[in-house]
């Protein structure tokens, strides 16, 4: 190995160990506890929602949606969810979600 080489090997040695710290601190975040909880229902769409939805955010975020809210609504938000957040939605899952949230939050709630 030459002077060159070894150079190289030696900054990449201490590029790695600075990258990667032998003792990492892991810290933990203890949230508060969720004020609202999701309306129960016997929609499918119900139990997609709480996987999903509330992994992510409160389930607060509903009631804050106007309850006039359509179906068209409902469908944006949860595309929006999954296309701008990234929120990890199976796409088969998508349809039940939007009409539980239709028909729990929105206008298509019995009267």
């Amino acid at each position: 190995m030459n002077i060159k080489q070894f150079s190289l090997a030696a900054v990449v040695l201490a590029a790695a160990a600075l990258t990667h710290p032998a003792h990492a601190v892991v810290k933990t975040i203890e949230l508060p506890p969720d004020g609202a909880q999701l309306k129960p229902s016997p929609l499918p769409g119900y139990a997609k929602a709480q996987a999903n939805c509330v992994a992510c955010h409160s389930a607060e975020y509903m009631l804050y949606q106007p309850p006039t809210a359509p179906r068209g609504y409902w469908d944006a938000m949860v595309h929006r969810m999954k296309a701008v957040f990234k929120a990890p939605i199976d796409d088969a899952d998508m349809p039940a979600i939007v009409d539980y949230l239709a028909k729990t939050y929105g206008n298509e709630q019995a009267k």
